[in-house]
């Protein structure tokens, strides 16, 4: 049985760690304890002599493959992107909430509407807590899930320990919602909704498959599109300025569609090619192949949708239920033509993304063969 040590040599070594935090929630979650993150990010040893070799740890890394059939069984999944019951575009109906939003902010219409309801005892998002810095954030009433509202340059939604330790962190856009996992269960809740990146569903979903607690509390599982995680500190952010030729204090607010786009306050709008940022993404998702959040149980991405609306695709019977509850109420939903086009367009960077990681995967094998003479 392959245990944490295998995680190193098979993930961490190669670059491939995806810093979710999936490893570290299970271990302290189920008090164990053998397990923390590390001052760069990464899960490493807190007390070996904690270890139990379990491992789980190992099995329900998204890097590691052994349980890739049966969370794609789980959750229906199907070539090319997942399962895809149907698309919206959509928006908040609510204009506070879609200028606090990100795209149309119909994710934070969404948690208000089952939050209200009571179909929810709270949501795991990620909140600004400094300039360039997100938390993830077990939020349990109204305002905190009004407070989390909007996407920031400085992190990417996308599991305490976990806040903690992230303070001394290299400023980065990734917030390891995962591990507020362990909130959850303090807390005894079992109504979760979760907001986070493709490659925190997939941990999540493989923990469900082995009936990990705390997952079963995640009732809902809100992907976000995500074309890579960025490391964010000073030398990036001052050569991002001299690409997009703005200053931070003329910024209102950041967005990324097919490009990064940077509005400011006179109105002014400067926009940045994506394969412009390589120099700021993250090493490891380079060889991450899920754009649109394949395992939630609904995507969003303000990708292909006009400005000012979420592209949304439903891949659950609960996540058609939860859309179609709050439509009229809480959503509005755009045309189909609309729906159609932004689905060819999250396709096409779908696409790209997994060809781009076999690319990778194919040269990390080709380095890693040794010839003998």
């Amino acid at each position: 049985m392959k245990t944490f040590f295998h995680l190193i040599q098979e993930v961490q070594k190669p670059g491939l760690c995806h810093h979710c935090g999936g490893c570290v929630t299970f271990c302290t979650a189920i008090n164990y304890g053998a397990l923390e993150l590390g001052e760069d990010g990464r899960p490493r040893y807190k007390d070996i002599e904690k270890c139990i070799e379990c491992g789980l740890c190992y099995s329900i890394c998204p890097e590691i493959h052994e349980l890739d059939e049966e969370t794609k069984r789980l959750v229906s999944w199907s070539a090319p992107m997942g399962r895809i019951l149907s698309t919206q575009v959509a928006r908040a109906m609510d204009p506070g909430v879609r200028a606090r939003g990100t795209d149309g902010g119909v994710v934070t219409a969404l948690l208000l509407h089952l939050f209200d309801l009571g179909r929810i005892d709270g949501a795991i998002v990620s909140r600004k807590v400094g300039e360039f810095r997100r938390w993830p954030w077990l939020a349990i009433t109204r305002e905190e899930i009004l407070d989390a509202a909007g996407f920031h340059f400085d992190t990417i939604h996308g599991m305490t320990h976990f806040s903690r330790v992230y303070a001394s962190l290299e400023t980065s856009t990734f917030s390891p919602s995962i591990m507020e996992l362990g909130e959850v269960a303090k807390k005894r809740l079992h109504r979760v909704a979760f907001v986070g990146t493709p490659c925190q569903i997939n941990a999540l979903r493989r923990m469900e498959v082995l009936g990990v607690v705390p997952a079963g509390s995640i009732t809902l599982h809100l992907g976000l599109f995500c074309t890579g995680n960025f490391h964010f500190g000073e030398a990036e952010r001052r050569r991002l300025m001299e690409l997009g030729e703005f200053r931070w204090e003329e910024v209102r607010k950041i967005n990324v569609k097919e490009t990064l786009m940077v509005h400011l306050k006179s109105g002014e709008l400067r926009t940045i090619p994506l394969e412009k940022l390589e120099f700021m993404k993250r090493y490891a998702c380079q060889y991450c192949d899920d754009y649109a959040a394949e395992y939630a149980d609904l995507s969003f991405g303000g990708i292909g949708a006009p400005e000012g609306w979420t592209t949304v695709i439903v891949r659950s019977p609960l996540g058609r239920a939860v859309l179609a509850d709050a439509r009229g109420v809480d959503v509005e939903v755009g045309s189909q033509q609309m729906a159609h086009q932004a689905l060819n367009v999250v396709l096409e960077w779908s696409d790209k993304k997994k060809a781009r990681a076999a690319a990778k995967h194919a040269e990390l094998e080709r380095r890693a063969v040794t010839v003998k003479g």
